[in-house]
């Protein structure tokens, strides 16, 4: 009753191919960006802003690069932390190089270079796959993080080997530095996660992404079929890490204000990587509902005693937080080992037959 596509009928074939069909999917949605792009920066306070929700979309964006070339293509990756660190290099080198650019446009131009690594990256691909495909880009991730700590050009040979985010401004606006608000921080993440999202599920929907989950089902039979594995599984690793080198460029200039070599360590990448598994493999859905698990939860849980006035040290906070943040990773792994993405769909399918049990057999 609440959830039915009974009487929406569709009437040509650009209705029933739509992203959205179903009429509540849309009000969701719309309900969902009204939230993010007024509710919150309206009534968010800039500690939530700046703590919860841009890490929230950075790590969100990054899940969507890694999910698109392991759940969508088939293709395992241990290198994100690597390839968001190619991209937040090229941003500060660009910056710096071209002062005059539009710094959002530099940006989205450093996701190009972090694609060119992957392909670099991803040409094993060809050949192999499964676990030594991922210790190839685990390889990648060792080999990217030395030459961010060797090549001091990288970092304009700054004694301390960190980047450092210079002021920008746009329509005299702070958009960078240490002038920059909270807020206006938020507005620019928010509208390129939007928009990146909203590409990879039409890409998704296309040819192109259905080459890619034809390559990961069977390959030799998506070959016969006439899809070519060099252009299937290279095209999976430059799409995916342009959103990763994106997510490494607004995670630095946008978040953190200045970062080193530690920022895209290995540890990143299993963070990402925990986040796509708990997510759902295959979902966009699951990529935010999985940042949100692993990043957005802890923070709250964290910040329960000193809400409840409880006088319980800050380090049995943090292992207390562990241990229950471990255990309902467990329990949803056994519950549903699809990830939370697909207990949302079958929270949807109940809906669309409530209150009506379903038939026996």
């Amino acid at each position: 009753m609440l959830y039915r596509e009974a009487g929406q009928f569709k009437t040509n074939y650009a209705s029933d191919q739509a992203l959205l069909p179903i009429l509540q999917d849309r009000i969701g949605l719309f309900v969902i960006l009204l939230i993010a792009f007024v509710g919150i920066p309206l009534f968010a306070s800039d500690f939530f802003i700046g703590t919860i929700m841009i890490p929230f979309l950075v790590f969100a964006l990054a899940a969507i690069g890694l999910n698109v070339l392991t759940g969508y293509a088939g293709q395992l990756s241990l290198g994100t932390g690597a390839f968001m660190g190619v991209g937040a290099y090229s941003c500060y080198k660009l910056t710096t190089l071209f002062p005059d650019v539009n710094i959002l446009f530099a940006i989205l131009l450093s996701g190009v270079f972090s694609a060119v690594v992957g392909v670099i990256f991803g040409l094993p691909s060809l050949r192999i796959k499964g676990l030594y495909l991922a210790i190839t880009t685990l390889a990648a991730q060792f080999f990217l993080e030395w030459c961010f700590i060797r090549i001091a050009w990288l970092y304009n040979y700054n004694d301390s080997g960190a980047i450092e985010v210079p002021q920008r401004k746009f329509m005299e606006v702070a958009i960078t530095g240490a002038s920059a608000t909270p807020t206006v921080r938020y507005f620019i993440i928010v509208s390129i996660v939007a928009l990146l999202s909203l590409v990879a599920a039409n890409v998704l929907r296309g040819r192109i992404g259905r080459s890619w989950m034809m390559i990961r089902d069977m390959d030799i039979a998506a070959e016969l079929m006439g899809i070519r594995p060099l252009y299937a599984k290279l095209s999976a690793f430059a799409f995916s890490s342009y959103y990763c080198g994106v997510a490494g460029a607004l995670m630095v200039f946008m978040w953190l204000g200045s970062a080193e070599v530690e920022a895209f360590d290995i540890n990143h990448s299993f963070l990402v990587l925990f986040m796509v598994i708990i997510g759902g493999m295959g979902s966009l859905l699951g990529c935010f509902l999985g940042a949100a698990f692993i990043w957005v939860l802890p923070i709250i849980m964290r910040g329960i005693p000193s809400l409840m006035g409880w006088d319980v040290l800050a380090a049995t906070t943090e292992h207390i937080t562990n241990i229950v943040i471990g255990l309902l990773i467990i329990f949803f792994l056994i519950v549903e080992p699809h990830g939370l993405a697909r207990l949302w769909q079958v929270g949807k399918e109940k809906l669309r037959s409530w209150p009506f049990p379903y038939a026996s057999s």
